[in-house]
């Protein structure tokens, strides 16, 4: 989860936690609007209870709310659910059809094919401390994404396009783009304006890390407390487009699948919905009468390989690797069906979506005989994996088919967080297996592949691979699929440098999988699943 363009220099440690949302919230924040705690509350705190419309929404996120919720920073799941319900940018985008709309703007703009993009922004729009949104403050967040001596991961997203942002009055900004980038326009919705008068201050921007969230949403941070759970409370003065359906918000950090699935269901449900539901429990939550639904997209479980560290450095060998796992075994015993073997890095359903020239169908006897022409044998891996539920279910495929090619393999999942320390600190690896969901960010396929791939990429600096010939001419391609102004023929550079990623499989999706939300609709209306982790509840209500 974490980088995107070829701009995005090198990251210290500390930075890349950031990034991930990996790095705990070890302090406690205090602020009128960000009550935090250094250690969990009890996740039957439901913020104030009620009852009739003044009630509580009780949510279930399946992922930590102890990363980076700087919006310039943060990859985290729990994170970026919560900051589109605190935060606007000047356009947002709908979380199904990822369609943009005016936010703080007062409209998209009607013609993208220039470089310059004009917005006024939305009469009365305050911050939750009763503060005015000026464009000030949009200034001073584009600034820190723009700046070349401040690395965010928002900078991947903008950097390779955006000039510069331009105050023109109180109202109204200018953005200058570098070239004609139409796709751009969906992005905005990735820089959430923040007001300049608080993160502007000395160690704001660590104060945002740990849970600190002022926005102009319809929802205000009420409370945080890291590892536990996140409170939310309509904002009486918001007047965007999408205003608070719930009085109160209560969302659970529930990482544990089974303590998930407890929270949901049964006639001492605490909560009315929840994301990342585990597969063997669809059937028995439909029969407790929830509603249950997936979102398929970019979600997958990949493998990144270590390619200073022999054999991986041998494409034969990446290849054959990926050859000899039973991917069809995986989806109907792991994934209980909700899946597919990928056939490209990008999923089906994106819109530049093609089946890639190198397709890793289950062939073992073609996996022995790349690891033959390799000359390798009696190779042992140690597969440094996360714990995610769904992620863990699926490792044991992948162990029985490399055991099965005299591959000898051992599982050591982990907490996400000690991971990617391990591969931050640079400490040696073999093979890294864990989830990612570019989807998150949008359906943009430049984005997605700059995100994972680019010469100062995160990703490339843990595969060690960036410094590669292949992966040279890659990035050159990469750039020159960023500023064709032709639609159909960036479209096809981009297809064409994909098969590339699919033959090389440095790091590179074994399948792609649906997440699973599941409500009840006795009690909520207006939910849509997303193809993404967390939940989106600004267009939902009580039933």
């Amino acid at each position: 989860m974490r980088d995107v363009t070829n701009d995005v220099p090198a990251l210290h440690r500390r930075s890349f936690l950031k990034y991930t949302g990996a790095l705990g919230a070890a302090a406690a924040l205090s602020s009128s609007l960000s009550a935090c705690s250094s250690g969990p509350e009890s996740t039957n705190d439901t913020g104030g209870g009620g009852s009739g419309a003044s009630r509580t929404l009780t949510a279930v996120i399946g992922y930590g709310n102890d990363g980076s919720w700087d919006p310039t920073q943060t990859a985290s799941a729990f994170a970026m659910a919560a900051n589109a319900h605190i935060y606007e940018g000047l356009l947002d985008t709908d979380p199904i059809s990822r369609e943009p709309y005016a936010a703080l703007a007062t409209q998209v703009p009607a013609d993208l094919s220039g470089t310059s993009w004009k917005f006024t922004l939305r009469e009365g729009a305050t911050f939750h401390d009763g503060k005015p949104v000026t464009a000030d403050d949009v200034v001073f967040v584009f600034e820190r994404i723009l700046d070349p001596n401040t690395q965010t991961l928002a900078k991947g997203f903008f950097a390779s396009w955006l000039k510069e942002v331009r105050k023109v009055d109180a109202q109204n900004v200018e953005l200058v783009l570098k070239f004609p980038f139409p796709e751009g326009v969906s992005r905005l919705t990735l820089a959430k304006i923040m007001p300049k008068h608080v993160f502007s201050q000395p160690g704001a921007w660590d104060d945002a890390i740990k849970g600190k969230a002022v926005g102009s949403g319809p929802y205000r941070q009420s409370a945080h407390h890291p590892k536990s759970n996140t409170t939310f409370e309509a904002f009486a003065e918001y007047n965007g487009p999408r205003k608070a359906a719930f009085k109160k918000m209560n969302w659970l950090t529930i990482v544990d699948a089974a303590s998930r699935v407890a929270r949901i269901s049964g006639t001492s449900a605490g909560a009315q919905i929840s994301d990342n539901i585990p597969y063997a429990n669809i059937r028995q939550l439909e029969k407790g009468g929830l509603s249950v639904a997936g979102g398929a997209g970019m979600n997958n479980l990949f493998l990144m390989f270590n390619t200073q560290h022999k054999p991986f450095d041998d494409v034969r060998v990446r290849q054959a690797l990926h050859y000899a796992i039973d991917t069809g075994k995986m989806v109907e015993v792991a994934l209980k069906g909700h899946g597919k073997p990928s056939s490209s890095f990008l999923n089906e359903g994106n819109p530049s979506y093609r089946r890639a020239k190198t397709v890793y169908d289950y062939d073992p006897e073609k996996a022995k005989a790349l690891l033959k022409a390799a000359g390798v044998s009696g190779l042992e891996i140690d597969i440094l994996a996360v714990n995610v539920s769904w992620i863990v279910d699926c490792l044991p495929t992948i162990k029985a088919s490399w055991d099965a090619i005299g591959v000898r393999t051992t599982l050591s999942p982990q907490e996400t967080t000690a991971v990617f320390t391990k591969m931050d600190q640079k400490q040696d690896y073999q093979v890294v297996a864990a989830a990612s969901n570019p989807n998150q960010f949008g359906l943009d396929a430049d984005l997605i592949m700059h995100y994972n791939y680019g010469p100062q990429n995160l990703w490339m600096q843990y595969a060690r691979w960036a410094g590669n010939p292949v992966a040279k001419q890659l990035f050159k391609d990469m750039d020159r699929a960023t500023q064709e102004p032709d639609a159909d023929r960036k479209k096809a550079v981009i297809q064409d440098y994909v098969d590339v990623v699919a033959e090389q499989a440095v790091l590179y999706p074994v399948v792609h999988n649906e997440l699973m939300t599941a409500w009840d609709p006795s009690r909520l209306s207006g939910i849509r699943a997303q193809p993404y982790p967390g939940v989106n509840l600004l267009q939902a209500k009580w039933a």
